[in-house]
């Protein structure tokens, strides 16, 4: 493939996943949108890493992985960003029998 179009997968993943975490209200489904933009992201650093090395010698592997490193980052902060959304959604069902974002806002008061 491309690289023009691994970007326009992308862009499209990135784009559905703000479109599923600005217009849901369940906080699971908002959850698994910030994982789609999350691999938009990953999508588009292992693409521009293997664009700009493409032909590396052994001795410049290093150079060749750094969008391959950046997304492993990348899924271990998304590892722990479910981790601790799930506690809070936990947290919410249990006070107020549902995951719904606009019942997060009441909970305030």
């Amino acid at each position: 493939m491309s690289l023009e179009s691994m970007l326009v997968v992308a862009a499209v993943l990135f784009c559905v996943g703000m479109y599923g975490a600005l217009a849901r209200r369940n906080f699971i489904a908002v959850l698994m949108s910030i994982e789609l933009m999350f691999n938009g992201v990953n999508l588009t650093l292992v693409a521009m890493g293997r664009w700009l090395a493409p032909y590396a010698v052994q001795d410049a592997l290093s150079a060749v992985l750094t969008g391959q490193v950046f997304a492993v980052f990348i899924i271990t902060v998304a590892a722990a960003e479910i981790a601790l959304g799930l506690g809070i959604v936990f947290a919410m069902f249990r006070n107020t029998e549902s995951v719904d974002l606009t019942d997060a806002a009441a909970m305030r008061h």
